[in-house]
């Protein structure tokens, strides 16, 4: 039995992620800024299964967290960071708050959970830490920049993060899902306040009202739980595990655009170095 602590639990994704760790007789910590929208996990499993506050923007929160974890159930195994919400707007059209808000968020609420549960996981030389990011890092697509960019932090963070708690034990992974059936797109989708006509035909296209996707995606969150779970506790976790068609087709295609631009552009970029 592990112990899995799970930031954003009040809806998609990170509620399946916990109803399933609970399903495999794990222990979870289910944590939301409003806590009474995860309490309901808790009350069905009073045995091992805690909900808490947490904005993970806030150090207080994230430290009181992962010590009351530790109080109630020893240690955290598996953290899995999932907290997080999505912006749409064009490079230009991006409000400096919100740009700051998403960062602080993704980026920074990711260190600050990762900061804190690693001096247990440390002591104990066990243990994995799972960063949600997107296909969206990838492909970046127009209107999507500000969000593939935190994702893309992420990713990087958790890439050098894997090569330096390997030798103690630990293990750091990313995930980068497809378009799932969940809130993402609705409720937890925000936008940049005044758009910019120029941009209506590549950013604007993704705008909240002219999106229909919402509701329709291909992704089922209930499978994507039970595929993290497999990773999560097999012998050798992977780095990047992609969840869903999309997921796998973008990811293919954004690298063997990525492939083309670099052999075109061979001979150049190897021309740059001092000549013997």
């Amino acid at each position: 039995m592990a112990t899995w602590f799970i930031t954003g639990c009040s809806t998609g994704l990170g509620r399946a992620f916990a109803e399933a760790a609970l399903a495999h007789g794990h222990n979870a910590v289910v944590t939301a800024r409003d806590v009474a929208k995860v309490q309901d996990i808790a009350d069905a499993h009073p045995d091992r299964a805690l909900a808490l506050p947490l904005d993970v923007t806030d150090d207080g929160q994230v430290a009181d967290a992962v010590r009351a974890t530790e109080e109630r159930f020893g240690g955290i195994d598996v953290l899995v960071n999932n907290a997080g919400y999505g912006y749409r707007a064009a490079v230009e059209e991006g409000g400096d708050a919100d740009v700051r808000l998403l960062f602080e968020t993704h980026v920074f609420g990711t260190v600050r959970t990762i900061k804190a549960v690693l001096p247990g996981m440390r002591a104990r030389r066990s243990g994995t830490i799972v960063n949600l990011s997107s296909i969206g890092a990838r492909i970046s697509p127009a209107g999507s920049g500000y969000y593939a960019a935190v994702k893309a932090a992420i990713e990087a963070l958790t890439l050098s993060l894997r090569q330096e708690v390997a030798p103690l034990g630990i293990t750091a992974m990313v995930v980068e899902p497809g378009g799932f059936r969940t809130d993402f797109a609705g409720r937890s989708l925000t936008q940049s306040a005044q758009p910019i006509a120029d941009y209506a035909d590549t950013a604007g296209k993704r705008r909240k009202e002219n999106d229909t996707a919402h509701g329709t995606q291909p992704g089922d969150p209930t499978k994507a739980a039970e595929a993290l779970l497999t990773a999560v506790e097999s012998e050798h976790p992977p780095y990047l595990l992609l969840l869903g068609n999309d997921a796998s087709t973008g990811f293919r295609a954004a690298l063997d655009a990525l492939r083309a631009d670099a052999d075109a552009w061979e001979q150049l970029s190897r021309s740059t170095d001092f000549v013997a």
